[in-house]
């Protein structure tokens, strides 16, 4: 069976084999003029939703780590327990709306530079990345 090759491509690039269900993963994911923001589990809803077709926790969930782990998503950490993933992978800063379980991109130029006085030996910063948790205000 044969399928785009752009999202053959990056499958392959992510070393993974394509299937139906990846195949639709990645339409899902890369196939829209707007980024957006999701938890495993938000996406396995949504291609089941949108592409009537069952798909497994573990298919989403590796490959979503595939495409994380080669650059086509950005991981956001909410706590230890969390994760959401950006398809937006440029430099970004978010606010997570704790009410609504919802990440909200802030744009850099609205944040000021970011200092850290301490440094770790053997270790240089990456990226600094903020994320501002909200609640409504009562």
């Amino acid at each position: 069976m044969t399928y785009d090759p752009k999202y053959e491509n990056k499958l392959r690039e992510s070393g993974l084999r394509p299937t139906k269900q990846r195949i639709k993963i990645c339409e899902v994911l890369f196939n829209s003029t707007e980024t957006f923001h999701f938890t495993i589990k938000d996406l396995v809803k949504i291609i089941e939703n949108q592409a009537n077709i069952k798909v497994s926790l573990a298919t989403v969930y590796n490959t979503v780590h595939a495409f994380n782990k080669k650059g086509y998503l950005k991981e956001i950490p909410i706590n230890s327990s969390q994760s959401y993933y950006d398809t937006n992978i440029s430099h970004h800063h978010h606010f997570f709306d704790e009410d609504e379980n919802k990440l909200i991109d802030i744009d850099q130029n609205d944040v000021d530079e970011v200092m850290i006085k301490k440094t770790i030996p053997g270790k240089k910063i990456k990226s600094i990345e903020v994320i501002a948790k909200i609640v409504t205000d009562n």
